[in-house]
């Protein structure tokens, strides 16, 4: 037989099996096939995990979505889910003083790291690609950030919130000491809201070039980010707000290193993640950013 005629029968057995294959996961495939929703019909996740009464994402996208690329709206956060990552874009989340008061009902110890059904099953990781990886499954949505019900903490252990982190060194430590530094925010002032998500910087190597380079993680390749950043909106009083904005690198981090030496603009981060961060904000409202008040040299 020619090559010519091998390659043909090739080409047309592989096709007949793709074609049985596609045929075959038909129910497989159309489930969730959807690869974008806009604000009127983004996902929650089906039961058990179900929001439960009105939900809040009204509040806690106030000042606009960075996306609309497969939004899930839990009972306390929203969130941009990257199907390519396996990780989120961005996770969103609102928090005041009185959300801060944790229920006694709440037991974190009945919280299982679990995927979102909702999530197409080609695109959702799972428990087995962190397992040996040396890698935390570490929170966008911090858990001790929504301990008001017992389902927005269960749902803060969605993977679909967890991305790739170095455990001690960062995860456990500094990022952990970034978080309690929101939660201290938010016992204080009116309202907070959290801006959280991973970033893949480019790193210029010995040619010269730029290139972008960061692991995958178990056999649905979760991407291990390079960075996360996390931007904080504080409102002082009415129209009156205060922003922080942070880059650390998921790498160890010496204890000894203070917060504030993670401070970059908004600018950085919007440009490094591909969306705007607070969009609907006035510029005007905000008066201090980085501990800078408006006129200084962030300005």
């Amino acid at each position: 037989m020619s090559s010519y005629l091998r390659l043909t029968a090739l080409a047309a057995a592989s096709a007949g099996s793709f074609l049985l294959g596609y045929s075959a996961h038909d129910t497989f495939r159309v489930a969730n096939s959807t690869t974008s929703l806009n604000v009127n019909n983004s996902l929650t996740a089906e039961d058990p995990n179900k929001t439960l009464g009105p939900s809040r994402a009204s509040q806690i996208m106030k000042f606009g979505y960075p996306g609309f690329e497969n939004l899930r709206v839990y009972e306390d956060f929203v969130l941009s889910y990257d199907r390519k990552t396996r990780t989120a874009h961005w996770v969103l989340e609102h928090l005041t003083p009185e959300r801060m008061q944790y229920s006694p009902n709440v037991d974190r110890s009945l919280c299982q790291f679990r995927p979102d059904t909702s999530i197409h099953p080609y695109f959702q990781s799972q428990n087995d690609d962190y397992k040996g990886s040396g890698y935390d499954r570490g929170h966008l949505a911090a858990a001790g950030n929504h301990r008001k019900s017992q389902l927005a903490v269960d749902q803060t252990f969605f993977l679909t919130n967890m991305s790739p982190q170095v455990g001690r060194g960062f995860n456990r430590d500094k990022w952990n000491e970034l978080e309690i530094y929101v939660r201290k925010l938010a016992k204080k002032n009116p309202n907070v809201f959290v801006a959280t998500g991973p970033l893949y910087i480019p790193k210029e190597e010995k040619d010269g070039c730029k290139y972008v380079r960061y692991k995958v993680i178990g056999k649905n390749n979760v991407a291990v980010p390079t960075h996360f950043f996390k931007v904080i909106l504080i409102e002082k009083s009415l129209n009156n707000y205060e922003m922080e904005c942070f880059v650390l690198p998921n790498d160890v981090i010496p204890n000894e290193t203070p917060l504030d030496k993670f401070y970059c603009s908004l600018e950085t981060i919007e440009r490094s993640a591909g969306f705007i961060i607070f969009e609907n904000l006035p510029s005007k409202s905000i008066t201090k950013i980085n501990g800078v008040k408006k006129g200084g040299l962030l300005w």
